[in-house]
């Protein structure tokens, strides 16, 4: 068995831009209250504590990424950069009570790495539950249970994953986490970007009201900030049972970094007044994969390809390192060959292993909606709310220039290399615009149904981000009873879309078929929010269709 410690990674030089809208220029790292906020009350001073959870990572068929965060002494609160060296051991065995350990080994917490430590352990039997913890000082960790993949090459009768994106601290609890937390099922999670927002306080929460501020209360700029945000997310108990319960699969979107982030600098971000984006990007990337059990792929980035035996597997993306600015309002360059939203080498790369792939499924982490989407005849006072939301436009042009619909070359590229060489059974799996959507993915969705369809879509709603109705600010259900038909009529690939609702998803896959089931959350801002099933939609292998399915897994 063997451990590795991986420094973290930082970005590459980028060309910053400036924003359009210059806001006020928000304050750097702020010490004292916000450190002290990233962490909850503890007892003895100079003890070591867990007090930031543990987790698990990114599972291969002989592997698991461990990660833990030790608050080594009292002053050593995260970002703060203060607290000695700590030596953080571990210990992974094959029962809950540890009877039974098959692998354990230490490494060093430092203030460089934020005192967080991560543990690729290797060794491990495929498609097996397993047991850990870490210690240091002479106190454990709570104890977490994680597992292995299939061997490559095994037959795999079913998996199932939890999928979630896009929760919003200030927005109210994180139930969804919860309740997937007590399922007990999940073989890992995946969440689709947005695990963290950058906002200052109060500038982005439920309908305009702050449910539980969080820290710092500044916009998160430099790599303090960054760390002390990731911080305060990792001390929420339904988080921390999520991460205990399963391995999570993640990718980044743009608010790890800011909003409708870009390779060369984000709407969200102001040149000067904030740094530079080279360096505020470097910082939000060192923060990530500090804080996250991810382990960094090519050039820092969270692209790179997971295995599920011949079931599946799983084409994880990176949608804002690479790609080109986002087209402006009323520009008719979405369709320029030169602009990309993978970057050259990504797509390259997504071509070839769909391709290459052998087993029944193909399944692509996306953290934005691949299927072409254009408004319809909605009337004004939802064509606009519903404009912001997508990061349309609101003049009322037909095109979300921050999704796939900007990067129309790409997209047509990617679809016609599924088509030229028969590769059936792709599932794009998204999160980003806080609604829940069923979607056949057309070669050409001007002449959909006629023409064929190259994939399929499944896109979750938000854990707490405000939809449409917040937005609107009308009972839940409202927008949606008006807004879903004429969605649907205008894109007739489109087989279903909830505008008004918070949850997550439940992805259930066998040689058969793939189906997602949509749970809805009571209430974002009441902590103990009830779950309820919602819609199921699956798509029948070989069939690169959607169907609605009248009962969950």
């Amino acid at each position: 068995m063997t451990s590795r410690h991986r420094s973290s990674e930082s970005a590459n030089s980028l060309s910053p831009r400036r924003r359009t809208v210059v806001k006020a220029a928000a304050a750097t790292a702020v010490l004292g209250a916000p450190l002290a906020a990233a962490l909850p009350a503890r007892a003895a001073a100079d003890t070591p504590a867990f007090l930031h959870g543990v987790a698990s990572g990114d599972p291969l068929p002989d592997g698991v990424l461990l990660w833990t965060r030790v608050t080594p002494t009292a002053e050593a609160t995260p970002g703060s950069g203060l607290g000695p060296d700590t030596e953080v051991s571990w210990v992974l065995a094959k029962d809950k009570a540890f009877t039974a350990i098959v692998a354990k080994g230490s490494v060093t917490a430092t203030a460089a790495s934020d005192h967080t430590v991560k543990a690729d352990v290797r060794g491990l039997e495929p498609a097996t539950d397993y047991w850990f913890r870490f210690s240091a000082g002479g106190t454990d960790s709570p104890v977490a249970r994680t597992r292995t993949a299939p061997a490559a090459d095994a037959a795999v009768s079913g998996l199932r994953f939890g999928v979630v994106s896009c929760a919003n601290w200030e927005a109210g609890y994180f139930a969804a986490y919860r309740h997937l937390a007590a399922r007990g099922d999940l073989d890992a999670w995946l969440h689709l970007g947005d695990y963290i927002y950058e906002y200052k306080t109060g500038e982005y929460a439920a309908r305009g009201t702050v449910v539980r501020p969080h820290a710092p209360a500044n916009e998160i700029i430099t790599l303090t900030d960054y760390r002390i945000r990731h911080a305060k997310y990792k001390t929420d108990p339904d988080l921390q049972a999520l991460h205990a319960k399963a391995p999570v699969i993640a990718i980044w979107d743009d608010h790890e970094f800011a909003d409708n982030a870009w390779s060369g600098g984000a709407v969200n971000h102001t040149e000067g007044a904030e740094g530079t984006w080279t360096a505020r990007k470097a910082a939000a990337k060192q923060a990530y994969f500090e804080w996250m059990p991810v382990r960094s792929a090519v050039e820092g980035t969270t692209y790179r390809r997971l295995r599920f035996g011949k079931l599946a597997d799983l084409s994880l993306l990176d949608l804002r390192s690479f790609r080109s600015q986002q087209a402006s309002t009323g520009s008719g360059s979405v369709d320029d060959p030169d602009r990309t939203i993978t970057g050259r080498a990504q797509l390259d790369w997504l071509k070839a292993g769909l391709k290459a792939s052998d087993t029944t499924w193909r399944l692509v982490g996306n953290s934005v909606m691949i299927a072409p989407f254009v408004i319809g005849s909605l009337s004004a006072d939802l064509l606009k709310p519903l404009a912001k939301l997508l990061g349309l436009p609101q003049e009322g042009l037909a095109v979300n220039t921050d999704q796939w619909d900007g990067y129309t070359d790409d997209r047509r590229e990617l679809l016609a290399h599924l088509r030229a060489n028969a590769i059936r059974n792709t599932v794009f799996l998204t999160g980003d615009i806080h609604m829940a959507w069923a979607n056949d993915v057309p070669v050409d969705a001007g002449t959909y149904p006629l023409s064929a369809s190259a994939a399929t879509e499944f896109v979750v709603t938000s854990v707490t981000s405000d939809n449409l109705d917040d937005i609107v600010k009308v009972p839940e259900g409202t927008v949606s009873a008006v807004a879903a038909p004429v969605i649907r009529a205008a894109n007739r690939h489109v087989h279903w879309v909830d505008t008004d609702r918070h949850g997550y998803g439940v992805l259930d896959i066998t040689a058969e078929r793939a189906q997602m089931d949509y749970y809805v959350l009571s209430d974002r801002t009441n902590a103990s929010a009830t779950s309820s099933w919602a819609r199921s939609y699956r798509t029948r292998s070989g069939t690169q269709k959607v169907e609605r399915t009248y009962d969950p897994v």
